[in-house]
């Protein structure tokens, strides 16, 4: 009985130690997805930060284009202007022959100027637009790999505590099969064997 007792306890320990690791390491696990999910959605919100950031770069970039374009606009307005009051002050028609063909030069020419600000503008949005919409898939990947990582940490830790539970289950039929012989061949041969045998009037054995 006594070394049975001794058994058992080392038994016991042994198991409770066994399952305690398997237990911590499926608690283990699912930290660890949850740590990885946290930091994946703070990258993910960084992402959406910079991406707003860059949205805003290209409307600024829209708005100061259309400013500078109107402002050169009105500045070849006030160069014309005065071209027409040099013409007119030197007693020429403004209107007609080489004057005019100066104006329509100068307002052909800075039509030009005008649209290539406002191009150069339209090009600078246009980067900062898809620097956004980068940022923004990069946020919507990394909020995905986040979700995966913590339910692989859940599934690991509902498989640790499966293994967990067959451990212990385990482990108790064990013990019980070291004190009472349960599922022991070597017990059932020999209980045969000691069933008394009867003997019956006119038999031999």
């Amino acid at each position: 009985m006594a070394a049975f007792t001794a058994m058992a306890i080392i038994g016991g320990v042994s198991l409770a130690v066994s399952a305690y690791g398997q237990w911590k390491a499926g608690k283990a696990a699912k930290q660890a997805g949850d740590a990885q999910q946290a930091a994946a959605e703070s990258h993910a919100d960084l992402a959406d930060y910079n991406a707003a950031t860059a949205e805003l770069q290209a409307q600024d970039a829209l708005d100061r284009g259309a400013e500078d374009e109107n402002r050169f606009r009105a500045g070849v307005d006030v160069m014309i202007g005065a071209q027409r009051a040099g013409i007119a002050g030197g007693n020429i028609d403004v209107g007609f022959g080489s004057a005019l063909d100066v104006q329509a030069d100068a307002a052909f020419l800075g039509e030009l100027d005008a649209l290539t600000i406002r191009t150069n503008a339209a090009r600078e949005a246009w980067g900062f637009q898809v620097e956004a919409d980068d940022l923004r898939r990069r946020g919507e990947i990394a909020r995905k790999e986040g979700g995966n990582l913590a339910a692989a940490g859940r599934e690991a830790q509902s498989a640790a505590r499966w293994a967990t539970a067959g451990t212990i289950i385990g482990g108790s039929s064990s013990l019980l099969q070291t004190r009472y012989g349960f599922g022991s061949s070597r017990s059932s041969a020999q209980g045969i064997s000691t069933i008394p045998s009867r003997t019956y009037p006119g038999t031999y054995r």
